[in-house]
């Protein structure tokens, strides 16, 4: 036998037999932490897939379908326009008030597409970071000092870093540049602005049906959330007009995929628990619409395929990321198999060390859009400074784990690494000069 063609197998063998032998199975903290894997990703796949990933997925589908290469390159190309290039891809926060795990789609859709490294970066990181909700209740509930320096710090990071990640990489995108100007112009198959108010319909659907419950029982917040799901329901009928009208889709279809999700919606409340209503007519709403495109044969047919693509590519790596997020950290208000006693004693004061723990911390923890204001709320109560809080709250909304990994497949280690660096720099040396002038 040649044992040395064998030692890799018999190391990996033997390493996990010890694994086995010694897991700790029995002790409570190891036991609570499986638990708690268990149970965020439990609440992930309930709050976040049906109702963030799939109208994503179905967004950077249609991106790489319906927006031509040469408009990708021309707004967010390497050699666009500087000024409107980053200037649109940081504050598109604004707009999208998603996670970043629900921003990793539309990434990658504009990222195939042709966009430099530095727009994309810059949109990666403004996607999730400039929620207004979420600076606006930061402001409310931490501080006016603490929601400003959150606002003002996520849209000037989003351009750094994207300068930045450009200039790092700048051979490859004047390479990349080159070949973007030996291209030939795509027809366009109809006018933008039809295009324009399909993607918006879309952003609308996944906007809505994501709002948050304010804090407030009363206000403009609260009544749009009270209506959520009626103007979701609007924007959805809106949508199945375009793709009647402008897609050339049958009608029949359309209604095929409409009566589930209508009639969960007005016939099914007596059977199916209030909370899980809406999920459900959404969920039926989403089944009825890619059974329907699936079986396309045109471009509504390449349309799904493009969106199948991204999610067979993304969602294992994120619902693998947030299992391994909850083992380490828990949930909201729920210990993994880290102790939150750690985490507190290290973000305590302004030192240079404190500072870069909390960028650190931030950027592996994974935060539902809104629950990162909470988290510091109780972290600040157990003596977390101003700066660290910062530092967290810029780097933690942008990363997770569950990102990174699906970041990795998408532009690679190296690309992924500079991006997690840059945001754990920006983060930590932001906490130190706000800890140090307030």
């Amino acid at each position: 036998m040649d044992w040395k063609k064998e030692t890799k197998p018999l190391l990996i063998i033997a390493a996990t037999f010890l694994g086995m032998f010694f897991l700790p199975v029995g002790i409570p903290r190891f036991d609570n932490a499986i638990f708690e894997a268990l149970h965020l990703v439990k609440w992930y796949a309930r709050e976040h897939v049906l109702l963030c990933l799939i109208p994503a997925f179905f967004i950077a589908g249609a991106i790489g379908v319906f927006i031509s290469q040469a408009s990708v390159m021309k707004y967010l190309g390497a050699k666009a326009n500087k000024i409107l290039a980053y200037g649109v891809a940081s504050v598109s926060g604004t707009v999208l008030a998603v996670c970043s795990c629900t921003v990793l789609p539309l990434f990658a859709g504009i990222y195939r597409m042709g966009a430099g490294i530095g727009p994309a970066s810059a949109f990666l990181y403004a996607g999730p970071a400039i929620n207004v909700l979420a600076i606006v209740l930061t402001g409310r509930i931490l501080g006016i000092e603490m929601g400003l320096a959150r606002a003002i710090g996520a849209i000037v990071f989003s351009i750094i870093i994207g300068l930045s990640m450009h200039f790092i990489y700048r051979k490859e995108e004047t390479a990349k540049a080159a070949a973007q100007m030996a291209m030939p112009d795509q027809q366009t198959v109809r006018p933008l602005w039809k295009t324009a108010a399909y993607f918006f319909v879309m952003i609308a659907i996944l906007v809505f049906a994501n709002w948050g419950k304010p804090m407030e029982n009363s206000g403009i917040w609260h009544t749009i959330y009270s209506q959520k799901w009626i103007i979701t329901s609007v924007f959805s009928l809106i949508f199945g007009v375009i793709l009647i009208g402008w897609f050339k889709m049958a009608w029949w279809k359309v209604l095929a995929a409409t009566v589930p999700a209508a009639a969960i919606a007005l016939i099914a409340p007596q059977s199916i628990p209030h909370e899980f209503l809406p999920v459900t007519a959404f969920a039926a709403g989403s089944i009825g619409l890619s059974v329907v495109t699936s079986t396309d044969k045109g471009e509504i047919g390449d349309w799904f395929a493009s969106t199948w693509t991204f999610a067979k590519q993304i969602l294992p790596l994120l619902l693998f990321g947030v299992l391994i997020a909850g083992f380490l950290l828990g949930r909201v208000g729920n210990e993994g198999i880290i102790p939150s006693e750690w985490v507190s004693a290290a973000v305590g004061g302004n030192s240079l060390r404190a500072n870069f723990f909390a960028s650190i911390a931030g950027a592996f923890m994974y935060f539902a859009t809104l629950t990162e204001v909470p988290i510091l709320q109780g972290l600040i109560g157990s003596g977390m400074g101003k700066g660290p809080a910062l530092a967290l709250l810029l780097a933690g909304p942008a990363l997770s784990l569950p990102s990174m990994l699906v970041l990795n497949g998408v532009m690679g280690l190296k690309k992924t690494a500079t991006f997690i660096v840059l945001v754990v720099i920006m983060a930590t040396v932001s906490g130190l000069l706000y800890g140090t002038f307030f």
